[in-house]
Order: C-alpha cells, then structure tokens, then sequence
C-alpha cells in the first residue's frame, strides 16, 4: 500500500520533537482524526530549526516528517508556499484517499508562520 520511501518516513521521522523557545506554533488536523502539531525556529526570516508532532496513520506521519525536511532552511515566504502536493511528490505518491493526510502539514506550517508573524507585529499571511 505505501512506497519505500512513505515508509522510510513513517518508520524513522525526521524532526520529531518540541522545539521549546520555538518563534512559531502551528496545529492543524482533519476530519479522519490525524493532528498535527509544529514548532518553527526563525532567523533572518529563514526557518532555521523545526520539528513536529503528529498523531495519526503513517501517511500522516510521513507528511510530516517530509514537510520538515521540506521546509527547513526555507525563508517563510518559500514555507509558505509549499503544497501538499509538493509533500506528496517529494514522498514519491500517496494512496488514493491519502492525499488528504499532506494537508494537514500544510496547514499547520502556515498556522506557525502566522503565529510567529502575529508576534512579531506582522499581518497573518493569507
């Protein structure tokens, strides 16, 4: 059912784990009950650690972990923009009915990244 490579990541996740004086938090979740939970550390606008903890099934988990990897050393515009698809991609394909799972990673970076832009006395992006 899932890839190599959705396994690698769900077997051994990459940047699991708090970040505890993280910039920016993010939680995001879906109706099937996966949850997603982010921590950003910023420098000079460019993510420069992350971490994450994710309650559901390994395409969750998976999407997670690739969305960290994704996303690390990216400036918050380039964070911002990446898609679940991007996630999915770079996992090399989810199961059908599973694409969903990657959104979760999305939203809950773009709650961190707003979360931190709102401290920082900075409009949410949108």
């Amino acid at each position: 059912m899932y890839n190599k490579k959705v396994m690698d990541h769900f077997m051994n996740p990459r940047n699991v784990g708090e970040i505890e004086d993280a910039d920016g938090i993010g939680e995001a979740g879906n109706p099937h009950g996966d949850q997603m939970k982010i921590f950003l550390k910023i420098r000079d606008n460019r993510i420069e650690d992350v971490k994450f903890k994710t309650f559901g099934c390994a395409a969750a988990i998976a999407s997670s972990s690739m969305a960290t990897e994704l996303i690390k050393g990216k400036t918050l515009e380039e964070a911002w923009e990446l898609t679940n698809e991007d996630v999915a991609e770079a996992l090399e394909g989810l199961p059908p009915g599973k694409l969903e799972c990657s959104v979760v990673s999305r939203e809950a970076t773009h709650m961190a990244i707003n979360d931190y832009r709102k401290k920082q006395g900075l409009e949410p992006l949108k």
